[in-house]
């Protein structure tokens, strides 16, 4: 059964835990050095040395070593090679060896007495890097050793884990109280600069290294791997291990499974967004967290900060000035409109994001009085119906949206929509190509559904740098190609191998 007792772990929660724990720390440093065979006298000497063990007796150290054997944690072998008399024979002396379950506890244990009670963990960007190394060893190792297969195979699990545990505890740790304290303390503005640019420059390389190591992933076909599995499972076969004899286990299988998990963490999933996606999220809002935190603590120093030489300054600014007019623009500028009354409506003019403040349609506001005896006046009326209005407004919604799309479609050459070859757009259309990229540069083939019902891959060349010129200025931009692909359903990604 998989899920059975652990009987090993007993030592830890019983009443002689801190004499249990003793012994076997002694026999773990001692299996760390290379020593697995120990004899009862060379521990009982060991523990001696300690002041809580003053009244311990050689007998007792035999007991908890009979129980310690019992529960899984030592093995007992009798020793009989240097025996010179029957009685030291009958006697059964005994020397003791660590078991793996014991060895892993107090790796453990030792670990987490070094970690405290806080999370670990780093953003360390140079193992994306060596991760994207390795992959470029593997793509091209059709023709290497199943030795060498199964050390690229190692390192990547390797950069692998080592991202994953890190970038996690990381996060955990800025999420943790003890780090929220510290970022609410006024020392943490001496540290904010350097903290900000930790988390940008991962967030640098992490973009700059995470899209190659996506292109290489689609382009390993499944063939392609199966091929290098075999060979890694060939080389750990090769490993004898007496657990082996009675496992049947298909080694390629297991090793595809492992594969497709490491690639959902950068590709995602049927079951949803990947892994990298949201550690993209979490550092960005980590570098906002710690914006809106700078911000306050700024504005609560400012509270406290005398302004008496600001208006000093403000005022020998005011002294100076030549003329009465002078001063009222100056005051304009510096203190703002006086007696401003600030005026609320909830209509909502339009549903379009893309218009602009100045060319909405004028709102109508109807105050009432602010007294506790008013109350607005209602009448019994009829149901109105509504029906030729909302056709209407969905009438004028399609013939707009047809109107945008016809738009765009006069940028088309053929399938592409070459952003370098346009003369200058529509405010309205460089907004909608700016949406295209963004959403396109969240997805692992960069191809998205846009709001007419097209399927359109974003092609962009980092290396070339364009100046797309739009009504309301000149944009540079890396170039950029809209490839159209159809209509229809989702795209579904093609050429991700495994």
């Amino acid at each position: 059964m998989p899920f059975k007792r652990v009987v090993e772990a007993t030592y830890l929660s019983t009443e002689k835990s801190d004499k249990y724990r003793a012994i076997l720390r002694f026999f773990y440093q001692q299996h760390e050095r290379l020593r697995e065979f120990l004899f009862p006298e060379e521990v009982y000497a060991y523990l001696k040395e300690y002041p809580f063990f003053s009244d311990y007796e050689l007998d007792e150290l035999h007991n908890d070593l009979t129980s310690l054997v019992k529960w899984g944690n030592l093995r007992a072998q009798q020793e009989s090679g240097k025996v010179k008399t029957v009685e030291e024979f009958k006697k059964r002396r005994f020397r003791y060896q660590i078991t793996p379950y014991t060895v892993e506890f107090e790796r453990m244990l030792i670990q987490f007495e070094q970690d405290s009670e806080t999370f670990g963990g780093s953003l360390e960007k140079t193992q994306f890097e060596r991760l994207y190394q390795t992959l470029e060893k593997m793509k091209g190792s059709a023709d290497e050793s199943p030795e060498e297969c199964a050390q690229y195979w190692d390192d990547l699990l390797t950069y692998f884990k080592k991202i994953t545990q890190n970038t996690s505890d990381y996060f955990a740790y800025l999420r943790s109280e003890d780090a929220s304290e510290q970022m609410k303390s006024e020392a943490f503005l001496l540290y904010k600069d350097q903290f900000t640019l930790y988390l940008r420059e991962f967030i640098i390389a992490l973009q700059r290294t995470a899209s190659g190591i996506q292109d290489i992933m689609i382009s390993l076909s499944r063939d392609e791997m199966r091929l290098f599995f075999k060979k890694v499972a060939e080389h750990q076969e090769k490993v004898f291990r007496f657990e082996k004899l009675n496992q049947d286990v298909d080694l390629i299988i297991e090793l595809e499974e492992t594969w497709f998990n490491v690639k959902a963490w950068f590709l995602g999933d049927k079951n949803g967004e990947s892994q990298y996606e949201n550690v993209q999220q979490q550092t960005n809002d980590a570098i906002r967290r710690i914006t809106r935190l700078v911000q306050r603590l700024g504005e609560r120093s400012q509270l406290h900060r005398s302004r008496k030489t600001d208006y000093l300054h403000l005022a020998n600014w005011f002294l100076k000035l030549p003329s009465p007019e002078e001063a009222h623009k100056l005051s304009s500028v510096v203190f703002g409109v006086s007696h401003t009354k600030h005026i609320y409506s909830d209509h909502i003019p339009t549903d379009d994001i893309y218009i602009d403040v100045w060319d909405e349609d004028p709102m109508s506001h109807e105050r009432v009085p602010k007294i506790r005896e008013y109350r607005e006046k209602t009448k019994a009326s009829a149901l109105e119906d509504h029906t030729q209005l909302k056709n209407q407004t969905r009438q004028e919604h399609l013939e707009q949206r047809l109107r945008e799309q016809e738009l765009i479609n006069r940028y088309r050459t053929g399938r592409d929509i070459v952003l370098e070859d346009l003369p200058m757009v529509n405010s309205f259309v460089r907004k909608v190509f700016l949406s295209w990229i963004g959403k396109a540069m969240a997805r692992a083939d960069q191809t998205i559904r846009t709001e007419y019902g097209d399927q359109v891959q974003v092609l962009l060349d980092p290396e070339r740098r364009i100046t797309l010129k739009a009504e309301d200025g000149e944009l540079s931009m890396p170039a950029v190609t809209f490839r159209y692909l159809g209509k229809g359903e989702e795209h579904e990604r093609t050429g991700t191998g495994v």
